[in-house]
């Protein structure tokens, strides 16, 4: 029998994706006891055939004891929390899931920007309490949304603000400049786009090349009455920054939606601030897109099993010539 080990909380739980399982007579091992630093995968990774991955880091030391495992598969895009060299040393190849919950966190975003914009936690909050606090919020008809980051979830929110009426800019060294060119998006360098935005709404990828992408100096670009979303990785932004900027009102308010440790440690000052959304990594976890997700990660790990070579695989050199 095929065994998948999975450190997702989601994959294999919704959509078609737990009958396709069945289907196939794979058994399934969850590690997801976040009492242990590796969700309890050290238990179970020397029976493992492939591994299906949430944000629990795949390290040398844990393939190490991997000794049957021939795959390891991103349950979603980011794969910073993948060590894909140790994996690429082993013959392993790694494959993501490109696309299949950009909706899902681009929904997100237009979500958390309206939250800020008029005030919905507050609100809520003051009416099950008892309270009638009615404060005067603003739309987001008519602002610049600043996208770091044109990938497909950068591409999605475009859409999406086009329809509600916003102006966007985006900055991505790598933009695709016909569809930017197609959709009414001007490209500008990270500086220009940060003195501009209403709203800066970060999709890039986390790891050393984007820590503090988003630091001291890059916030004091901002007007005192935008909004930064971080719906990227909790290093992009130096948070310490960041709650220093809106302490002291030099930033109208924030949403987050990934940090540097998960769970977070909520005894840090912007935890107190009350013009920041928060989630828990809540971006991609929608019915619809950890379907798509779970049924793209088992397409790949069939077409594995029959020798062949996913489109998706990071590091295709370990299929040789």
């Amino acid at each position: 029998m095929t065994v998948i080990l999975t450190t997702s909380p989601g994959f294999g739980k919704y959509g078609r994706v737990p009958h396709r399982l069945q289907e196939l007579g794979w058994e399934l091992i969850r590690c997801v006891d976040t009492s242990k630093p590796d969700g309890g995968v050290s238990d179970h990774i020397a029976r493992a055939d492939y591994m299906v991955v949430g944000l629990v880091p795949v390290t040398d030391a844990m393939l190490d004891g991997a000794t049957k495992l021939k795959a390891v598969l991103k349950h979603g895009v980011g794969v910073d929390n993948i060590d894909i060299p140790a994996c690429t040393a082993r013959g392993l190849p790694v494959a993501n899931t490109p696309g299949a919950n950009a909706d899902a966190v681009a929904e997100l975003a237009i979500g958390m920007m309206l939250c800020l914009a008029r005030n919905i936690p507050g609100g809520h909050s003051s009416v099950v309490t008892g309270g009638w606090d009615r404060r005067v919020g603003s739309q987001i008809g008519g602002k610049v949304l600043g996208i770091v980051g044109l990938g497909n979830i950068g591409r999605s929110l475009a859409r999406m603000a086009h329809g509600l009426g916003m102006q966007v800019i985006a900055t991505d060294p790598y933009a695709d400049k016909a569809f930017a060119a197609a959709n009414q998006i001007e490209l500008v360098e990270l500086d220009a786009l940060l003195s501009r935005a209403d709203y800066v709404s970060l999709h890039v990828f986390g790891g050393a090349g984007n820590a503090s992408l988003v630091d001291a100096e890059k916030l004091a670009l901002m007007k005192p009455t935008a909004c930064l979303l971080n719906l990227a990785r909790g290093e992009v932004v130096d948070l310490d920054a960041l709650a220093a900027a809106l302490h002291q009102n030099r930033l109208g308010g924030a949403a987050i939606d990934a940090y540097v440790s998960e769970p977070p440690d909520i005894s840090h000052p912007i935890f107190s601030h009350p013009h920041v959304v928060f989630m828990p990594h809540s971006g991609a976890d929608t019915l619809e897109a950890t379907e798509n997700v779970g049924l793209m990660n088992i397409a790949d790990i069939e077409e594995l099993m029959v020798g062949g070579r996913p489109r998706r695989v990071l590091n295709p050199e370990v299929f040789g010539a």
